[in-house]
């Protein structure tokens, strides 16, 4: 595992951002990696498009949890 060096601003909105998704700071960054990651992987797909994906890729079964 590695360090990553952030500025305290991006630091202080990624500890706000964590509290409201109930993520650890380091989960929350991870997370807005990833997902940066695949925007930029995937420059045609919306962010709800990389999250269906995402999900499918996982095996969630959306329809199943909403109950549609």
């Amino acid at each position: 595992m590695g360090i990553v060096k952030i500025s305290d601003e991006l630091h202080e909105e990624i500890r706000k951002s964590s509290s409201v998704m109930v993520r650890s700071i380091n989960a929350q960054a991870e997370y807005w990696i990833k997902i940066g990651m695949l925007a930029e992987a995937n420059p045609s797909m919306s962010f709800s498009e990389i999250i269906r994906a995402q999900m499918q890729h996982a095996d969630v079964d959306i329809k199943q949890i909403v109950g549609g």
